[in-house]
């Protein structure tokens, strides 16, 4: 199993759409240790392909030009990593916010994946990808999975409701090595690993997307797996680790 981490840009966010318990926004009171460009976050917004050797399974798609112009540069990371998109025969997508799901249509209207024959979305989401009018014609083609089920030998699924309601992430498990792509579990990582009960204005339920974070962090610690984050600085891939009072992300 060979998994490539493809950048499809970044995204610069103010700093209110981080949310202390209470829904309080940061002040003067944001912490140091956050590196801001020009006052605002930086987000990396990151793809997953699993290639087994046969065909390519890609988790998350990028925005396309369905948002903001430093987004959308998904085909030219596929071909930098020498991806041939007629390979891509699974999409399956964490949850359905714009910045995962948009990369299925080009900037130019074409398909981004031409021999795609399994699209993949969580159950409890697909009346909202249905709801994306960019995206109809996806929409009779959209297959709903349900958090536990197996994508394939190697990957299953595992509940991570929070950010959204049916926010899932990917456990691949190869070769004694587990990485588990973890979609939107973090998105400041120079703070969300510290401080777990920091939450993001965009999560559809803050307290059950705290709860949901401290779980997946717990369950990830151990030299023998790694995470894949969408807002993890790219590459977007590392390893947790325990600190006395919170966690900590060593990236690789």
């Amino acid at each position: 199993m060979t998994v490539t981490s493809l950048r499809d840009g970044y995204v610069d966010m103010p700093t209110r759409r981080l949310r202390q318990p209470g829904n309080i926004v940061f002040g003067d009171n944001l912490p140091s240790q956050v590196p801001l460009i020009a006052g605002a976050l930086r987000l990396s917004v990151n793809a997953f392909a699993i290639d087994d050797g046969d065909e390519i399974t890609l988790i998350d798609t990028g925005a396309s030009n369905a948002w903001h112009p430093t987004m959308g540069h998904l085909p030219k990371a596929l071909r930098e990593a020498k991806i041939a998109v007629d390979r891509v025969r699974t999409v399956a997508f964490t949850h359905t916010h714009l910045d995962h799901i948009h990369g299925l249509i080009l900037a130019d209207g074409g398909d981004g994946f031409p021999q795609l024959s399994r699209l993949l979305v969580p159950r409890a989401e697909l009346g909202m990808f249905r709801a994306e009018a960019r995206l109809e014609r996806f929409h009779g083609r959209a297959q709903p999975f349900d958090p536990g089920q197996r994508l394939s030998a190697p990957i299953d699924t595992i509940a991570a409701p929070g950010h959204e309601v049916g926010h899932t992430c990917f456990r691949l498990v190869s070769d004694g090595e587990t990485l588990l792509i973890w979609g939107d579990i973090v998105h400041v990582p120079s703070l969300q690993f510290d401080h777990p009960e920091i939450a993001w204005e965009f999560d559809a339920d803050q307290e059950q997307a705290r709860t949901t974070r401290r779980q997946i962090l717990a369950m990830a610690t151990g030299n023998a797996c790694y995470v894949a984050g969408a807002h993890l600085d790219s590459p977007g891939v590392g390893r947790v680790s325990r600190t006395e009072t919170a966690f900590r992300f060593e990236p690789l």
